[in-house]
């Protein structure tokens, strides 16, 4: 992990821009933390310049909570080389979609090359930050690309627990995986989410394995998630990794 840049934000929030090769992330500490702290993967759809906003904003969330929290910018995202397929396929989608047409084959073609080289990637990230002595676990996930967070709750044995958001697309495929995840689960679904098959969500909810596991729809479209919402979702996450609610 080498840090590129840093600020203090609002005087207790250590803000630390990063590179993991080829991969930029940014790492918020809560800077007068006494001993190794928590940590949050923010997830997020895509470059983290558009997303920056919303990402500080649930950064101090999580460390007013006394986690730290980091994130990474998406493959093919952002100032990342693009992806041609990927483009291509979300392309397809968003004309699907408004055509009205199936879009199984699609989401098929887009997901998958993501999720495969997106995971190993929050791994590293993983690894680079739990090596700092200011951060010593357990690991919760936060958000972004639903697929995503299903792989990597499936397969790392150190994210303790996670918050998914059911607005993005699944394959069919990982339904199936998603028996795999074992963790507490709290998932959030907008019920009007415009660009989130319904139906898909609540199967997909109904096969985690997870013997915790819940379900908050609210009313409204992909980005109307009430503030109420988020709050529990952090409630979740300090029971889980802290034992306090």
């Amino acid at each position: 992990m080498h840090f590129t840049a840093e600020q203090r934000l609002d005087g207790d929030v250590l803000e630390r821009r990063f590179t993991l090769g080829e991969v930029p992330g940014i790492l918020w500490t809560p800077a007068s933390a006494s001993g190794p702290v928590p940590l949050i993967l923010l997830g997020h759809p895509g470059g983290l310049h558009p997303m920056y906003p919303r990402l500080v904003g649930r950064a101090r969330h999580c460390a007013a909570s006394g986690f730290a929290a980091a994130t990474i910018e998406l493959p093919g995202s952002g100032d990342r080389p693009r992806l041609a397929a990927v483009d291509t396929a979300r392309a397809d989608l968003r004309r699907a979609i408004e055509a009205g047409e199936p879009v199984e084959e699609i989401v098929d073609r887009l997901v998958p090359p993501l999720v495969d080289k997106a995971v190993p990637e929050w791994q590293t990230t993983m690894d680079a930050a739990l090596s700092l002595p200011e951060i010593g676990g357990p690991v919760g996930l936060s958000g972004g690309v639903i697929a995503i967070g299903i792989r990597l709750a499936a397969v790392d044995e150190r994210v303790r627990a996670a918050v998914l958001f059911a607005g993005s697309f699944v394959p069919a495929a990982m339904v199936d995986e998603a028996r795999r995840v074992t963790i507490p689960l709290h998932v959030l679904l907008q019920w009007d989410d415009e660009g989130n098959d319904r139906q898909l969500a609540l199967d997909l909810f109904d096969a985690f394995g997870s013997a915790e596991k819940t379900l908050q729809a609210n009313m409204g479209g992909h980005t109307g998630v009430p503030e109420f919402a988020a709050e529990e979702a952090g409630r979740f996450l300090a029971r889980h990794l802290t034992g306090v609610s």
